[in-house]
């Protein structure tokens, strides 16, 4: 809406006719209130509007952070904490198992033959 000097002398003279010399400063100060009021309430929610949208932009960070990728397989740290104490156990027994069909006890033992 774009007015030039002739269409805003035109409005101002209708104004004044219609309303006359008395009334137009308060018409005009009532105006110049309500666009005062409405400037303030725009700018009150296009603040709570940015307000919303850096709290949901932060959240989609948040959300875009991925947990770490699960470890390689056949590795220590795949095995669940439960069946790591069994696997030390069972690591401990198979050196045992080994350590018995050994064919050289004494070597195994650390004690001489003789």
């Amino acid at each position: 809406m774009n007015l030039g000097f002739p269409e805003i002398l035109f409005l101002f003279i209708l104004a004044l006719l219609l309303f006359g010399p008395k009334k137009l400063p308060e018409i005009g100060r009532q105006i110049g209130r309500g666009l005062a009021e409405f400037r303030r309430a725009s700018n009150e929610l296009k603040g709570q509007l940015e307000n919303e949208m850096r709290l949901l932009e932060a959240e989609d960070r948040e959300k875009k952070i991925s947990p770490p990728p699960p470890p390689p397989e056949n590795t220590v740290a795949a095995l669940p904490e439960s069946t790591s104490a069994s696997a030390s156990a069972a690591a401990v027994s198979s050196a045992a198992v080994a350590s018995a069909s050994d064919p050289h006890p004494a070597s195994a033992s650390g004690v001489d033959g003789a």
